[in-house]
């Protein structure tokens, strides 16, 4: 394990990203379970411990010095959240989470939260809309690094996110990648810390990249619409027609319904 284990990378002595064995079409390369704060320092906040296995948990307990000050989790999907209380119980702490059914304290992960662990300050900004629980970490250093943000789901290494229907909402996803291009482009943060895939070098082109994708989507939709689909089946037809009849099928489902009730929403207004 340790700088052995091509599982760990450690980005700096305040970063590293444990990645979970659970690899697969939604989880990419698998669950990216990041570390932060230094452990020669103190005690660190480990994000997304990911799901219930023994050896991931090992690798995240030895990349964090075995002291460990809290668990935050970005979301409630189990890919990121079935390991959570397991390990915290391990690590003699207790989780937060924007859901109540994920803490295992009294503190939750509300909007403006702001956790300390040695050397890396993190400020929680709600950001749903892949689901109603998702909030992203603005991460500051104290030896004057540029910031960093991770953002769970709401934004991946490569790819392109799920709305997942009906938790999640499309409206609500677009004000939350607008409010995450402004954190970018204010605080000048450097890089984004995904919940899946690798490390993204050029945030604010990425979020603008995923804000178009979205608008361009809507368009497929709307012109699906017109052309005569009339159920979520066959917009999914139309709109991600290589989905179909894959491992992908449910997901392009969810977010077809997610454009159609955010389409439905406007047009009433």
């Amino acid at each position: 394990m340790g700088g052995t284990d091509d599982r760990v990378q450690r980005l700096t002595p305040s970063v590293a990203s444990v990645l979970a064995p659970n690899p697969g079409p939604m989880t990419l390369s698998g669950t990216c379970t990041w570390v932060l704060g230094d452990p020669a320092a103190g005690p660190v906040v480990v994000v997304d411990p990911g799901p219930e296995d023994d050896g991931h948990a090992d690798r995240v307990l030895q990349t964090a010095g075995a002291r460990v000050a809290t668990v935050v989790l970005t979301h409630r999907h189990l890919d990121h959240s079935a390991g959570a209380a397991a390990f915290a119980r391990r690590a003699g702490c207790d989780v937060r989470a924007a859901d109540p059914a994920w803490r295992t304290g009294p503190a939750g992960l509300e909007d403006g939260a702001v956790l300390e662990a040695a050397g890396v300050r993190l400020e929680v900004f709600a950001t749903p809309g892949h689901t109603s629980d998702s909030v992203s970490l603005l991460a500051t250093y104290a030896d004057g690094s540029p910031p960093d943000l991770l953002t769970g789901d709401t934004v991946l290494g490569f790819g392109s996110t799920v709305i997942t229907h009906p938790d999640g909402d499309l409206g609500a996803y677009l004000a939350s990648l607008d409010r995450l291009l402004a954190l970018v482009e204010e605080q000048g943060v450097a890089r984004v810390l995904p919940g899946h895939g690798p490390v993204v070098a050029d945030p604010y082109a990425v979020l603008a990249g995923y804000r178009r994708h979205r608008l361009e989507r809507l368009d497929q939709v709307r012109d699906a619409l017109a052309a005569g689909a009339r159920t979520p089946e066959e917009v999914l037809a139309a709109v991600y027609p290589d989905s179909v009849g894959t491992p992908i099928e449910g997901a392009a489902a969810q977010s077809v319904r997610a454009q159609l009730d955010h389409l439905e929403a406007h047009r009433q207004r």
